[in-house]
């Protein structure tokens, strides 16, 4: 069993005597160890760098007093300035209170370092876009998350990003954090795990339902799940034209229907009510009900690798469209469901085929957001990101097993960076004017430079190679607890 540093041959690496459950279960083990490790050995993934040079002493006083004075003034004068004359016209924010951290659930406030962390280094490498992350205490005296503190927190250092990008927030109360500062702040605010995720989900599904020969508005979708990914997913899908009567969400006391008094009493539902009023006219009763004859079935609920039955996905309609999307482990893996019946399944991560990730929407979308310097980050921008991905992929070839663009492909995200750019422009919430063409120019040269400059870091030995030994160890340690 040997594993080089890229770690491109996992699943070969493995034992051949393995099962595929167990080869499945031994994959999320070695990246769990190894991340473990890995954060331990870089102390973080994260680090601040000078963006300028110091060519003598004289330079101390020209980036800091007394020549920055006329900075502060000139900004003082026209708060647009800030954009063009520090960084934050292209540093995001990346705001969480760790209560929904990936499906480990609430984390305490510095547990959702590593994912925010995370974000930060897909940003700046992907995107060419500095992130910052903001692990912040939500809890009120009595204990309780409160997301107004949220809000006024994000309120208050808003001044200083020139987007927030909002992570891992347990519903309802990313509903009301996000509605309340998309109006409330002059700068994009962005909730990945809610647009995000729709946003690289409708993109998926779009090519996913041309191999199958489908339309969107012809499709039965039944979404388990029913929190803030898979509501704004329902959202984006109907709003690019699925039918409203064709679609089901579950959540964990069942179908979202117009009958669900539960949700209609509680103010803090008023999303999932939104869809209860729209969708299931037929009142499913349970899961298998409705998935039965689906044509689509997306799942973001409680990990697997049983929530989703073989026996459901055998029972949908022909050429059958799986997302399975849970984190770390999928509804159900993979594997099975290929056995089971499905044409495409996609999962959220990316050891496995067509990875149906944030990650390679919005590193792209908020580059496209900052260059034009937009105020918001409208449904329309999402759905043409969304539409941007798809079209990326289906240009270069798409197959069942390879439905969405990857994040090794840089060029995605310096079109739909344009193509979001552009769309922002169209809407009337950019702050400047650029031509689909000088985005993606700008785009292209900060994603460029970002890699250069982490490659730099490496081959000059500032970043330091993690040992091999720690990779074997992890490995090895993965195989002892499937066997």
């Amino acid at each position: 069993m040997e594993l080089n540093l890229d770690l491109a041959n996992l699943s070969k690496a493995l034992p051949e005597d393995l099962t595929p459950d167990q080869r499945a279960k031994a994959q999320t083990l070695f990246l769990k160890r190894l991340s473990l490790q890995a954060h331990e050995f870089f102390g973080g993934k994260m680090q601040t760098v000078p963006k300028c040079g110091l060519w003598g002493f004289n330079w101390f006083n020209v980036w800091y007093t007394p020549g920055v004075s006329a900075v502060s003034t000139a900004i003082r004068d026209d708060n647009d300035l800030s954009f063009a004359l520090s960084n934050r016209g292209n540093l995001v924010a990346v705001v969480s209170d760790s209560t929904r951290v990936l499906g480990d659930g609430d984390c305490s406030p510095p547990g959702g370092l590593g994912v925010m962390e995370g974000k930060a280094f897909l940003m700046k490498y992907l995107g060419g876009v500095d992130g910052v992350a903001l692990c912040i205490d939500s809890r009120g005296k009595d204990g309780k998350h409160d997301p107004d503190k949220i809000i006024d927190f994000v309120k208050m250092v808003a001044p200083s990003f020139g987007a927030i990008n909002l992570e891992d927030i347990s519903q309802p109360n990313c509903f009301k954090v996000l509605d309340e500062l998309r109006e409330a702040c002059d700068i994009p605010v962005w909730h990945d795990d809610a647009q995000g995720t729709a946003c690289v989900t409708l993109a998926g599904l779009v090519n996913a339902l041309k191999l199958a020969g489908k339309k969107i508005g012809d499709v039965r979708i039944v979404l388990l799940g029913a929190g803030a990914a898979n509501t704004t997913i329902a959202r984006l899908i109907l709003a690019d034209g699925g039918d409203p009567a064709k679609l089901v969400l579950f959540d964990s006391k069942g179908s979202l229907h117009a009958g669900r008094s539960d949700i209609e009493k509680n103010p803090a539902d008023y999303r999932k009510w939104e869809l209860c009023r729209k969708t299931n006219p037929k009142r499913y009763a349970n899961e298998a009900e409705a998935i039965a004859g689906a044509d689509v079935l997306i799942a973001l609920s409680t990990p697997g690798p049983d929530t989703v039955k073989r026996e459901w996905v055998s029972s949908m309609a022909a050429k059958s469209i799986v997302f399975v999307c849970a984190n770390p482990v999928p509804e159900i893996w993979p594997h099975a469901a290929k056995e089971a019946g499905a044409f495409i399944v996609a999962t959220g991560r990316g050891d496995f085929p067509n990875q149906v990730n944030n990650s390679v929407c919005f590193p792209g979308l908020l580059k496209g957001a900052l260059l034009v310097r937009a105020r918001k980050i409208t449904d329309g921008m999402a759905i043409r990101c969304a539409h941007s991905i798809a079209d990326f992929a289906e240009k270069r070839g798409i197959q069942a097993d390879n439905i969405i663009a990857k994040m090794n492909e840089t060029e995605v995200f310096a079109i739909q960076a344009a193509d979001v750019a552009m769309q922002a422009v169209k809407e009337g919430v950019s702050r400047v004017s650029l031509s689909w063409q000088e985005v993606y120019d700008r785009a292209m040269a900060g994603i460029k430079a970002s890699r250069a400059l982490a490659d730099d870091l490496t081959k000059l030995g500032h970043v330091k190679n993690p040992p091999e030994s720690m990779i074997k160890d992890a490995l090895d340690w993965a195989v002892r607890q499937v066997r």
